[in-house]
Formats: C-alpha cells, structure tokens, sequence
C-alpha cells in the first residue's frame, strides 16, 4: 500500500514508539482481515480498492480449489475432501476450536477422514495445529496426534467462505470479535508459520485452560491470541507459573507492553515482533 516507512519502522522493532500510530496500524489490519494475502486479491485492492472486485477474485479462487479436487483427487475420497473443507469455518467458530469428526459426518471417526485431511494438508491448503499434552522442550516428545485444529490457507479466502461482508470488517470492527475470535486466530497463525512452521496448541482435560498456540525456539513460547483489548491472561498465568522457563506472550489490541512474565504484542506487529523472536 506504499506505506514503506511503516514498514523500515517495524523492521527496526521500535515497539513502544509505533503504538503512538496505532489507529493507522488498526485501519490497515482490518482491511487485510477482509483482503487476506492471495497475490492476485492483494494486487487488485492495491490497484482499484474495489472490494467487491476482491471479494470476487476470493470466490474465484475457491470455485477453482472445487475444480481441482475433481481433478486430482482420487474419487472415493473426494466427497469425505468437500465435507472437510467446507466444515473448517464452522469447527474454528467453535469456543474450543479442536477438530471433532461427529461434528461434520453423524457418526463420523478418524479414519473416515484421516486420508481427506492429509491431502488438503499437502496440497497446501490446510494448516493443521497439533496439540501437545505438556509445555516442556522439546514439545515435539508431547504432540498428541488425536486432538488437532485445522485452519484454512489465507485470512481472506476464510472471509469470502463465510460470507463476511465488507461492512462487517471496515466499518461494523466485527471481523475482530466474529466468530469467537476465529479470524484473529487464523491471522496469527499465518504470521507464525513463515517464521516457524511447527505450531502446536495446549489444553488440559477436564480444564478450562487452553493455549491457542506454542512455538519452541530456544526457549517455549505459550501464545494467548486475544480479538480485542482483554488483558486478562488466566491460562497464561497458570502455564507460566508451573513452567517459569516459558516465555509468554499475548497478541491484541492493546497497545506493546513487556511485564516481568508476560509481552503482549500489537496484532498489527505480529510478524515484526515474531521475526525479532527468531
């Protein structure tokens, strides 16, 4: 959008300084809420700023997705691929976004739609978020490869599959707090995985407590994604307390602060601060 020294800016980590611009960082998250990062989308808003022009190129390239797997996809598992793709937006509206079968198929099992699930994760389509049982290094000794989330490629391909209007996102601010935080969530993640592309997710059983994301660099980094201002971080605090090494942190709109246990990061400097963690 031209806005380079926003960009050189970020780049040089300058976190407190940028929150005084956060009305300009806020207006251009929302419009990539509804615009996501397909080129083709990112290039024609850039051009023209027609949102309906956007929304269509959106709907375009999921009507081709559609045509491909009747390409491509062996034929006994091509419905079992439609059910999944089209039951990712709903699962992640979900207040506990973990993927359940029954919720797509009566009666529906694992194996049912392990195949399904595998091939839209290798054609590049589909993020799958495992959890892990325990917030110890390595993470990768805990992954439990029974309970999982799966989030779509792009931000705005998720937009366009739920029908979000363009009121609802530029000018209503509801794409923040739709869907039970689902849009925030699938943002972060795609800020996460470029810069590391193992994420998992921690809940306990019989609890209420859940982390929406962990990442382990040299240390773990439990990560609550929050759609608005909410600074209260129970689950953060209880992870952190039985695992002080942990290194907290929590993504909203409320402007950079670092305690002494916990940062909480802009959403809008999501990839810069993230980069920075690298």
């Amino acid at each position: 959008m031209g806005n380079k020294i926003l960009v050189e800016q970020m780049k040089e980590g300058r976190w407190n300084e940028l929150s005084s611009l956060s009305h300009t960082f806020i207006e251009l998250l929302r419009q990539y809420y509804y615009v996501g990062g397909m080129p083709a989308a990112v290039k024609d808003y850039c051009q023209n700023q027609n949102l309906k022009s956007v929304r269509d190129i959106q709907n375009q390239i999921l009507s081709d997705y559609k045509k491909d797997f009747s390409k491509h996809v062996p034929k006994d598992i091509l419905p079992k691929i439609n059910i999944v793709w089209e039951a990712i937006p709903s699962q992640l509206a979900k207040e506990n976004k973990k993927f359940i079968y029954r919720a797509i198929k009566k009666g529906a099992r694992a194996r049912d739609f392990e195949t399904a699930i595998q091939w839209l994760i290798d054609a590049g389509l589909v993020y799958k978020v495992l959890r892990v049982s325990k917030i110890e290094k390595p993470l990768k000794f805990y992954e439990d490869f029974d309970a999982f989330k799966l989030f779509v490629l792009d931000l705005g391909l998720l937009g366009a599959m739920t029908d979000v209007s363009a009121k609802d996102v530029l000018v209503n601010n509801n794409a923040f707090t739709e869907c039970k935080g689902s849009f925030t969530e699938q943002y972060v993640l795609q800020e996460l995985i470029p810069l590391h592309k193992k994420i998992y997710y921690y809940s306990k059983e019989n609890s209420s407590l859940e982390i929406d994301f962990i990442m382990q660099k040299d240390q773990v980094y439990p990560i609550e994604v929050k759609a608005e201002e909410n600074l209260r971080s129970k689950s953060l605090k209880a992870v952190h307390e039985t695992n002080p090494d942990t290194k907290p942190v929590r993504f909203s709109m409320a402007a950079y602060r670092k305690e002494e246990w916990l940062t909480n990061v802009p959403l809008y400097l999501a990839h810069g601060w993230m980069k920075e963690a690298e």
